[in-house]
């Protein structure tokens, strides 16, 4: 048997172009004062954030992110049919199977693409953004769509205050592509996961170990669990670590960044990690003041936010960072090529 090997074609992989949504529902800090034992000042305080989105009633995980690949396609001015892979971060699925990569597919309309979800919380994007790029910097595809999406407010308790006052609903969706001649791209990455944060913040029920029964939903095991203080205590360390290591192994120093765009699960983490750098906070996206944190959907939220105000122009040197449940740690170094 004569076995030939295709020749090996690695190239550079690039961001070009950025597609978000979020539904149009607002839930407002003096809307959760109804709710709940809290009150503005408090959730501002501690968090940063004033309001986030939520959707109505029968809307998915799918369904906001096929509306930021919408938006992302026709930026890009390319059709559905033209992409090769679908990458889905969250975790809040439609369901536990099919993917909602297969049920975002679909609704795109996206024949002859395949894909898959990618679990990995807060730190989801980042990773599904170094899957997207390795298959385009393989050779192997040449348009691939990467999607954080998250609809979080179904998972989470409003009776809860450490948790329900946190998190909103929201997609963003990047094109990768193959760099041109003279574009650099995605530069680095660096990423880690330490286990044993599992007993900080999960959602206990609904996988193998508790199915769903009378007594995990009595429980109220199916919505976010979370241990505050450990958690902000980790994500405040090993944010500034990630986004440090990446960066002194490419021989880069805070100051030379254009733009510090950072998972937004609060600001006061984002602020500490942007003082250890020596960055002035106008190179640091925030707005977790209107969002909350989308989980999967920050990421690119933020990178909206900062080309809709100006902040971000091809050539820029960025950094994206991220910590999240499991625990997740991330930090992506490239170059703006758009």
């Amino acid at each position: 048997m004569s076995l030939t090997l295709k020749p090996r074609n690695t190239v550079r992989a690039k961001i070009s172009a950025v597609g978000t949504y979020v539904p149009p529902r607002l839930l407002t800090n003096a809307d959760l004062e109804r709710m709940v034992a809290t009150n503005d000042q408090w959730i501002t305080e501690r968090t940063g954030i004033r309001e986030r989105h939520i959707v109505e009633k029968g809307v998915a995980t799918s369904d906001l992110a096929v509306e930021a690949a919408r938006c992302c396609l026709a930026k890009r001015g390319i059709e559905a049919s033209d992409l090769d892979t679908i990458i889905v971060a969250t975790v809040t699925p439609d369901m536990l199977f099919p993917s909602s990569a297969c049920l975002v597919q679909d609704k795109l309309g996206a024949k002859g693409a395949w894909g898959f979800d990618l679990s990995a919380a807060c730190s989801g994007f980042p990773y599904a953004l170094q899957v997207g790029a390795k298959l385009v910097e393989s050779g192997a595809h040449k348009k691939v769509m990467v999607i954080g999406a998250d609809v979080m407010s179904s998972i989470i308790d409003y009776t809860d205050r450490t948790t329900c006052v946190i998190f909103g609903d929201g997609a963003g969706a990047v094109l990768i592509e193959p760099c041109e001649e003279g574009e650099v791209g995605l530069i680095d990455f660096w990423h880690e996961i330490d286990g044993s944060g599992a007993v900080s913040l999960n959602m206990p029920a609904g996988g193998s170990l508790l199915p769903a029964s009378h007594e995990t939903v009595d429980k109220k095991q199916h919505f976010v669990h979370q241990d505050g203080q450990a958690v902000y205590k980790f994500a405040v360390r090993k944010m500034a670590e990630a986004a440090e290591t990446v960066l002194s192994r490419n021989g880069i120093e805070g100051s030379d960044l254009n733009c510090f765009i950072p998972h937004q699960a609060n600001k006061r983490i984002i602020l500490s990690t942007a003082e250890r750098l020596k960055l002035p906070l106008e190179r640091v996206v925030i707005n977790i003041d209107r969002f909350g944190n989308t989980t999967a959907g920050t990421i690119p939220l933020a990178m909206n936010t900062a080309l809709e105000e100006g902040r971000l122009k091809k050539g820029d040197l960025v950094l994206l960072a991220s910590v999240g449940a499991g625990f997740t740690v991330g930090a992506t170094l490239l170059r703006w090529e758009f």
